[in-house]
C-alpha cells in the first residue's frame, strides 16, 4: 500500500474532513494512475497546511467529467443539495482543460477517513 500527497483548497478539505465529500475528482494523469484501492492519500489544505489522511475505497475512471457527472452522486463529489441544480462538468475547467481531460481521462477517487 502506498501513500500519495495531494493539495486541496479549504472548502473541499473541510467537506472531506466532515465526511460530506467522499469522492475526490481529479485528472487521471500519470500521478493518479499510480493510486490503488487500499492506498492512503494525505491531503494538505492550501491555506493552513493542515493535513488529513484518507483511505482509497474505489476508483471511478471516465473519459470526461461530463460522463463522471452523469454516473456519480454529486453530493458525494463536493456539491451541496442546493448546488445540484447548477452543478456542471464545466466547473472542472477551472482546474483541468478539456485538452488534458481528453488526453488522460478523469477519475473519481472514493475515499473514507482513517
Amino acid at each position: 500500500m502506498a501513500t500519495h500527497e495531494m493539495r486541496l483548497n479549504p472548502a473541499p478539505f473541510s467537506m472531506i474532513q466532515s465526511g460530506q465529500k467522499t469522492i475526490e475528482l481529479r485528472l487521471y494523469d500519470e500521478k493518479r494512475q499510480r493510486i490503488a484501492v487500499g492506498d492512503t492519500i494525505t491531503f494538505t489544505e492550501t491555506d493552513t497546511g493542515e493535513k488529513l489522511s484518507v483511505t482509497v475505497t474505489a476508483l471511478h475512471v471516465f473519459p470526461s467529467f461530463s460522463e463522471l457527472y452523469r454516473a456519480l452522486p454529486l453530493t458525494q463529489c463536493g456539491y451541496t443539495e442546493a448546488e445540484l441544480e447548477t452543478a456542471s462538468p464545466d466547473d472542472m475547467l477551472a482546474y483541468y482543460s478539456l485538452e488534458r481531460q481528453r488526453q488522460y481521462g478523469v477519475v473519481g477517487i472514493g475515499i473514507a477517513g482513517e
